[in-house]
């Protein structure tokens, strides 16, 4: 009898563990709440929740209820293993530095009770520190890093297990209730649906208006990718598949394959440097002067600077924990160039309130902003939050649904209400962006001659 230690992988089918150990005879599904990892975001503790109980009963109908436990995983699995008289401990990779020394302890207490230890990759489409350069070391670029993933053999996602066995008698702590009610659908049936949905309708148009924050014809996968409720295979194969079948699908598969290299790109950057997660992984020629103003940091987390845009991607992160990467670029760059304000202090943020929130790719995005991380954005390249509007918001739409305040405002001023003597509850620019951005180019060491230096590959 093996144990399955469920993490991020909350799904039955492509599952690399649950299959290989499903193939051996009885198993056991636990799943260990962690109070190392718990308590850092209600939503995301509740979104995971959810997800977990819609797996929970899939496992039930197909034979294997899971099991809970809380405390220390190398205690409770250890504890269980002994109980059950497992052979063996079995699970999906994860690869922040926490899950890294925690799946150390795992082995470690696993192997000395002579319980087998075994490992599966599983969270990315190219397991961490498997994309190197010929000469040795990491890829920092992007691009570099994507001609070589895209050599890599992709096996195809498996289906789920028809049947499961078990044992009885293994005792179970009844599985916490999510605490939001404004939850998104879990779950891993859901997150099928939503590929179907995006597969059959977004993919055609993604490639040329996915940073359309009006039309919003983003995939809507992340938090499912996330929480492994879908699996990053299944999600390629997918949109592979569809393109293959249909040569209009062609040009919007290939811009969402790109987007699931840049969050295998962003893991493996961590893995490579664990360090970076709160430390630039290319620090500035000298320390950013950043700014300590609370109060300009709590107008921008309640959506309260002025700037619509900004204040309408806030508002719809608060109240729905997601928000397009496009509406993400322009709320960060505002906060590290306009406000001068760390950005640890928006990842931290980011993370509290993001569905999707993922140490890697949230910390990687949070750095290419500062201009500090892999393949960062130029430090004189400052997005400007009415230029950004007009150009992915056109008509308004977006900023009219998020700050209702100037749902009155016709298209021409609801990007600048300033211009009309603002609109009523609606508060005055918190910043002038022309005295903001020389602010930031001083801060940075920046030149704004160096914007003839090139086209960047992100967030443009």
């Amino acid at each position: 009898m093996i144990l399955v230690w469920l993490r991020r992988d909350l799904r039955l089918a492509d599952h690399p563990a649950l299959a290989a150990a499903a193939e051996h005879g009885p198993i056991v599904p636990v799943f260990v709440l962690d109070p190392q990892l718990l308590g850092r975001s209600e939503r995301r503790d509740a979104w995971f929740l959810a997800t977990l109980a819609a797996l929970a009963a899939e496992l039930r109908e197909r034979g294997a209820p899971l099991v809970v436990r809380r405390g220390d995983p190398t205690v409770q699995l250890t504890t269980l293993a002994r109980q059950t008289g497992a052979r063996g401990i079995w699970w999906n990779r994860d690869d922040t530095p926490l899950a890294r020394a925690r799946d150390e302890a795992v082995k470690t207490a696993a192997a000395a009770i002579g319980v087998e230890p075994r490992v599966f990759d599983d969270a990315t489409l190219s397991a961490a520190g498997d994309v190197t350069p010929a000469r040795g070391g990491s890829y920092t670029v992007f691009t570099p890093f994507f001609n070589a993933w895209l050599g890599r053999d992709r096996p195809p996602p498996r289906p789920a297990p028809e049947r499961l066995t078990t044992i009885s008698g293994v005792a179970s702590l009844e599985l916490p209730a999510a605490k939001r009610d404004a939850l998104p659908p879990a779950g891993e049936r859901v997150a099928h649906a939503a590929l179907a949905a995006f597969v059959g309708g977004g993919l055609a148009a993604y490639a040329d208006e996915r940073d359309r924050l009006d039309a919003d014809p983003t995939s809507r996968l992340s938090h499912h990718l996330r929480v492994g409720a879908l699996s990053p295979r299944q999600a390629h194969a997918a949109v592979v598949t569809a393109a293959a079948r249909a040569r209009a699908l062609m040009r919007g598969a290939q811009a969402y394959v790109r987007e699931l290299a840049w969050r295998d790109f962003f893991v493996q950057v961590l893995w490579h440097a664990p360090h970076t997660r709160w430390q630039p992984l290319r620090p500035p020629p000298r320390p950013v002067p950043w700014r300590k103003d609370p109060g300009a940091l709590s107008a921008w987390r309640a959506g309260r600077t002025g700037y619509p845009i900004v204040d309408a991607a806030m508002r719809q992160l608060a109240a729905t924990g997601f928000i397009a990467n496009r509406a993400r670029m322009i709320a960060a760059s505002f906060l590290v160039k306009d406000l001068l304000i760390d950005w640890r202090d928006g990842d931290r943020w980011f993370m509290r309130q993001l569905l999707d929130g993922d140490p890697a790719v949230n910390g990687g995005n949070w750095q290419w902003v500062a201009s500090m991380g892999a393949d960062a954005m130029p430090a004189f390249r400052i997005f400007n939050p009415v230029t950004q509007a007009r150009r992915f918001d056109p008509t308004g739409a977006y900023v009219r649904r998020w700050v209702p305040e100037l749902a009155a405002l016709p298209a021409a001023h609801v990007h600048t209400p300033w211009e009309i003597g603002g609109a009523p509850g609606y508060p005055p620019p918190i910043v002038d962006l022309a005295a903001a951005r020389q602010r930031a180019l001083a801060a940075f060491g920046a030149s704004a001659a160096g914007r003839q230096s090139g086209r960047i590959t992100r967030g443009s």
